[in-house]
């Protein structure tokens, strides 16, 4: 099987059932206003915005028993633009097993 086949076998693999969020663990900068509540917002010293994230490096606000986004229609730009299935997600995966 080549890249390509390997590549979309797995992209058909991907749905809302198996994702594991694994772009969950990346660092999120918030670089437009999408409304993220203030909470599940971290500022640095420079007055740089990200995601929080927990200890473990999950970000706050995934629900860590449904494994989805809690503030799905106000997520950072970069997370809607995070396709579920897309390359990056793959190479997410792929760094997770």
């Amino acid at each position: 099987m080549n890249t390509i086949e390997l590549r979309t076998l797995h992209e058909t693999e991907v749905s809302c059932s198996n994702c594991r969020a694994c772009c969950c663990r990346l660092e999120v900068l918030l670089i437009t206003e999408t409304g993220v509540p203030e909470r599940f917002i971290l500022r640095d010293e420079w007055g740089g915005t990200t995601m929080k994230r927990l200890d473990d490096g999950w970000c706050s606000a995934l629900d860590r028993n449904s494994m989805k986004c809690t503030i799905y229609d106000k997520r950072p730009l970069i997370c809607r633009e995070f396709l579920m299935g897309g390359h990056e997600c793959l190479d997410e995966r792929a760094l997770s097993f």
